[in-house]
């Protein structure tokens, strides 16, 4: 299994999305006392470090919809 995520509950309580690198199938755990709070942290802003698509492009998209 694989961290990849995090996620926040309805209670607060923060989870770790985890998926498995043989089957791909993704499950979630609550946070544990003596898990690593850097580790969370970076696996929680992982996705705004690294976007899915280039900046640049979502930058294009925004000026084009304002001149529209």
């Amino acid at each position: 299994m694989e961290a990849i995520g995090v996620w926040v509950r309805k209670n607060g309580e923060w989870a770790i999305i985890h998926r498995c690198r043989l089957c791909g199938v993704l499950s979630s755990n609550r946070i544990a006392a003596d898990d690593n709070p850097a580790l969370l942290m970076s696996i929680a802003v992982k996705p705004l470090a690294l976007p899915p698509f280039p900046l640049g492009r979502l930058e294009e998209r925004l000026h084009r919809e304002a001149i529209e």
